[in-house]
């Protein structure tokens, strides 16, 4: 069973060569005209510059960590130095795979920009679709191929290795690969994000309500550092986010897979009746351990041929082009897994809780396009709120946010229940897959949204044909559809995951049982809810104060070169890059610390249990939050876009919805996605120490 493995091994390496072929595609597709080709270097240097310096600051926190993660994993329970360092180094490879899958992304993503533009100039909206699609299926496909491929080779050596076998050791050391991934995902998301809405908001107060300019003027001097930051929070940060996921799945199943205790013929228990077909519990435990990574990889080969029915055709319509994509890829993926279900184990069970997930990150994605696309009447209610004001529109803003929790909760409810019913805790763990095993498809769309926007901007800023900018902005605005689609897909696959890795801690820390009357467990509790709320201050606050540096030195441009407005001098651009790059560097590295000591602290002082306690409170205040910030960023936006096809630009009800979309920028681009990466880090950190935890100094 375990050689199956080398099938993954090899459906990663096609994956990443179907990156490639993507990136060339990209890569020679014509650019355009001079200024349009001076934009995009412009956007590619200003991005590439940033990751240079995050990596800079990676590179030093991942040594330290994987110093402190050897020296300390010894002076636990039963952790040899071998599976500590094993550990530290499956941290290094989960960190490096993660940061590469972001530098190639990012890399397509500003190659793709001027393309898409002059695509949409020379030949219409198919192809500038096509081009859009190809330069985020690179980030896709380079999660889903470095993912699976680095898994897969870490299980098949190690759990080789002198003193191991498939069934002893992997799970100790293999957590080191999700905390890897785990960190630098934090590091991503939320650097990404303040250097993106410090840009944006700077654009938008100054540029559209003061000056009263288009949003991508080449007048406003940080409309470079705006599409900059669309990439490096929306791209790279984005996919490091999934990635993490997307990995931190398959490490929970196979942590299960290999601690979990198996039920004998005298127990109730879902999973003894798949366990009929296996000669031994050890068989059995290999196949549990090997089935994600067969689904994982279908999942890729499934992404692939559905990438190839999008763009297509004369007349096309992009939202419906990009959703037949993903009907084509799950479609796949179903009838596949309930295939290889009755291969494996001659049983229906398995299939069943990964369809329960992958059916919940279709239907979330489906209600997450009901609360923040402009067809649907909650955006139009909160752009017919704005005709009396910036107050009302965020009133109604927060309340779309608020309700739009009910539904996605639910779902997620309802598929852990019957993931659970059918296959107990292994069964979370495989919905979590199901739900990831698209992922590949669900990036290449959510990082086509910057790619389409930056070609607006190029438009814009090139003075190309007004037909030109009506393409990419009918782009961008689908785009910015995608995005919050993405956005709920990637929360409810945290939600999921983070369940997965919390049961997977339980097994690990030898927790039978969580009491909640226990008053460590629930100041634990507490603790866990306060932190996304701290986590999420912290960010909107450097949200808020690299704005602030950006509104004055936007504001100190137009005031000392008048010219600029008149279109006799040039704004300095450079200066609004260095102010995001500066601000994000510096405002992502308290709540990412935050996010890595707090589990710890809490486990040695208050024990155990009342970790497990701590992350309860945070999974479920997290979910919460994230979800309402998310769709109420989304809706705010696209409800500011159909006031602008609508009553037009510079409107008072305008005014109000800039406003609004100001406010709810940070909300969905900084806050919201890094509380994903919260709660998952803060679960698998509490998996990699759970050995140091004993019952706490009050225990």
């Amino acid at each position: 069973m375990t050689n199956l493995i080398y099938a993954t091994v090899a459906i990663g390496v096609i994956g990443l060569l179907y990156a490639v072929v993507l990136y060339h595609k990209v890569k020679k597709a014509p650019k355009g005209n001079e200024r349009m080709r001076e934009i995009q270097s412009f956007i590619k240097e200003g991005a590439m510059a940033f990751l240079k310096k995050e990596y800079t600051i990676l590179a030093f926190f991942t040594l330290v960590v994987f110093l402190v993660i050897g020296i300390v994993l010894p002076l636990g329970k039963n952790v040899s130095a071998l599976n500590a360092w094993l550990t530290a180094l499956n941290f290094l490879i989960g960190a490096f795979l993660s940061a590469l899958a972001g530098f190639i992304g990012m890399r397509a993503a500003t190659s793709a920009n001027s393309a898409v533009a002059n695509a949409a100039k020379d030949h219409g909206m198919s192809k500038a679709l096509s081009l859009a699609f190809s330069g985020g299926s690179v980030m896709g496909f380079c999660v889903v191929g470095l993912g699976l491929l680095g898994l897969s080779l870490v299980y098949l050596i190690e759990s080789n290795l002198p003193g191991f076998n498939p069934n002893e050791g992997i799970q100790d050391v293999i957590n080191g690969f999700g905390l890897g991934a785990s960190s630098i995902a934090l590091f991503a998301r939320v650097g990404g994000g303040i250097y993106t809405k410090a840009a944006d908001v700077g654009a938008d107060l100054v540029g559209k309500v003061e000056i009263g300019i288009p949003e991508d003027d080449p007048r406003n001097p940080s409309v470079i550092a705006d599409n900059v930051g669309d990439n490096v929070g929306d791209v790279a940060g984005m996919g490091a986010d999934l990635f993490e996921s997307y990995v931190g799945s398959i490490i929970a199943s196979i942590t299960l897979s290999l601690t979990m205790k198996m039920p004998t013929s005298d127990t109730k228990h879902a999973l003894y009746k798949i366990l009929d077909g296996f000669a031994s519990i050890d068989e059995a435990r290999i196949a549990f351990a090997v089935f994600p990574f067969l689904i994982c990889g279908i999942g890729i080969l499934a992404a692939i041929f559905g990438s190839l029915f999008i763009g297509n055709g004369q007349k096309i319509n992009p939202h419906k082009s990009l959703k037949l994509g993903t009907y084509i890829t799950a479609g796949i993926t179903v009838i596949a897994s309930l295939v290889l279900s009755f291969v494996i184990f001659n049983s229906i069970r398995p299939f069943v809780a990964i369809i329960s997930g992958l059916i919940a990150g279709i239907l979330i994605g489906i209600f997450t396009e009901i609360y923040t696309s402009s067809d649907h009447h909650y955006v139009k209610r909160i752009a017919d709120q704005s005709k009396t004001g910036a107050a009302t529109n965020i009133i109604c803003g927060i309340s779309v946010g608020m309700v739009s929790t009910a539904l996605p909760v639910l779902i997620i409810a309802i598929s852990t229940l019957l993931a659970y019913y059918f296959a107990n805790l292994y069964g979370i763990a495989l919905a979590s897959v199901g739900m990831l095993s698209i992922v590949g498809n669900t990036i290449a769309i959510d990082a086509y949204g910057p790619i389409a926007d930056n070609a607006g901007g190029i438009a814009q800023m090139s003075n190309l044909p007004h037909e030109v900018r009506e393409i990419t902005d009918h782009l961008d605005s689908v785009g910015n559809t995608t995005a919050a689609i993405g956005k709920g897909f990637a929360i409810s696959s945290a939600a999921l995951t983070a369940l997965a890795l919390f049961a997977s801690y339980a097994q690990v820390a030898d927790i039978n049982m969580i009491d909640i009357l226990n008053p460590s467990v629930v100041v634990g509790m507490l603790i866990g809810a306060m932190l996304p709320f701290l986590f999420s201050a912290l960010a909107m606050s450097s949200v808020g104060k690299a704005a602030n540096v950006m509104i004055m030195e936007v504001r100190r441009q137009f005031k000392e070169k008048p010219g600029i407005l008149e279109g006799t001098e040039k704004p300095e651009y450079a200066k609004c890059i260095e102010i995001s790059t500066a601000a994000a560097i510096k405002e992502m590295v308290l709540p990412s610390i935050i996010a890595i000591l707090a589990p710890i602290l809490t486990g040695i002082i208050l024990g155990k249990n009342a970790l497990g306690g701590l992350l309860a409170g945070s999974l479920v205040s997290g979910i919460m939050l994230a979800i309402f910030m998310a769709n109420s960023g989304g809706a705010w936006d696209n409800a500011k876009k159909a006031i602008e096809q609508g009553q037009g630009k510079g409107t008072f009800e305008h005014s109000a919805s800039v406003i609004g979309d100001t406010v709810g920028d940070p909300f969905k681009d900084t806050a919201g996605p890094s509380l994903n990466i919260l709660i998952k880090l803060m679960t698998i950190v509490a998996l990699v120490f759970a050995s140091i935890f004993g019952n706490g100094i009050f225990g």
